[in-house]
């Protein structure tokens, strides 16, 4: 396994492949979920990059990226040991050149859910998004649902900027509770942890109401079933703090007034000072 730092040695690198590559962008911390990502990526091509790069413009203020996970020697013996053919680890300097002028923006989309709470937060993921596809220049690049509202951002971005790259989404992978993985979780305490699978439980209990009323041919309000959502978590733990709970479109992020087929209900909590956030499809 190559360990590159350098664009022209990602370059380089590029030279020697005789296969398709496919492209797994990460921040680090990897655990099981970014394997899964992985192994998603070896189905499409043999050939395997990741990328190992904490995003400072994908940060708000008041957020964690100076505490966020850092466990480079880790990382890397897990790529080594999934198969991966080269990881991507640049400085800061090499991603942002000194005095960088160009920003990013993306309207609508980006305007909801997660990007509502975390203005500028998806500017900045399409930002280095678009500078890795452009450093590596993949055929295929693998997103994980379980930041679903990304994985929709990512595949408008390849459209309307015509990337000839294939975007690839994987299943949200879980812990054995059924807590959505995430690099965030080592930041809970024991007690939080217990609490921190309330999400996952009501989303369960909404899944088969849901379900329940497909079957039945009877129409669910989506406001009454949000606010029945979050009535759910707070009266296990009143002490989380909700952010948000809503119900839209798996194919466009759009609401409706009645659940539909394709209607999936996506959430962000603070389990103390931890954001956590979760969806599950509804049909």
């Amino acid at each position: 396994m190559q360990i590159l730092k350098k664009v022209e040695e990602v370059r380089e690198f590029k030279k020697t492949l005789k296969n398709k590559l496919s492209f797994v962008p990460t921040m680090g911390a990897l655990h099981n979920g970014h394997i899964s990502l992985i192994e998603t990526a070896k189905q499409h091509s043999q050939d395997v990059i990741v990328s190992i790069f904490v995003n400072p413009t994908q940060f708000g203020k008041g957020e964690d990226f100076d505490k966020y996970p850092k466990t480079i020697e880790n990382d890397l013996e897990k790529c080594e040991k999934a198969g991966v053919k080269a990881v991507f680890i640049p400085q800061t300097s090499e991603i942002y050149p000194e005095n960088s002028l160009i920003t990013f923006n993306i309207s609508k989309i980006s305007e909801i859910l997660c990007g509502k709470k975390r203005p500028g937060h998806f500017n900045g993921v399409i930002q280095v998004v678009t500078i890795l596809f452009n450093i590596i220049q993949p055929d295929f690049a693998i997103f994980g649902e379980k930041d679903y509202q990304q994985l929709m951002i990512i595949k408008q971005l390849v459209k309307e900027l015509h990337f000839p790259i294939k975007i690839i989404s994987s299943k949200l992978i879980r812990e054995k509770d059924g807590l959505a993985m995430s690099s965030r979780n080592r930041y809970l305490s024991l007690e939080e942890r217990k609490k921190a699978t309330v999400m996952y439980e009501t989303f369960k209990r909404i899944k088969r109401r849901a379900e329940d009323a497909f079957f039945n041919r009877s129409a669910l309000p989506v406001e009454f079933i949000e606010e029945d959502a979050k009535n759910l978590i707070l009266e296990k733990y009143p002490d989380i703090k909700i952010d948000y709970i809503e119900i839209r479109n798996s194919d466009n992020l759009q609401k409706s007034k009645f659940i539909l087929k394709k209607s999936r209900i996506f959430g962000a909590i603070f389990v103390g000072t931890t954001r956590l956030i979760d969806n599950m499809a509804l049909n």
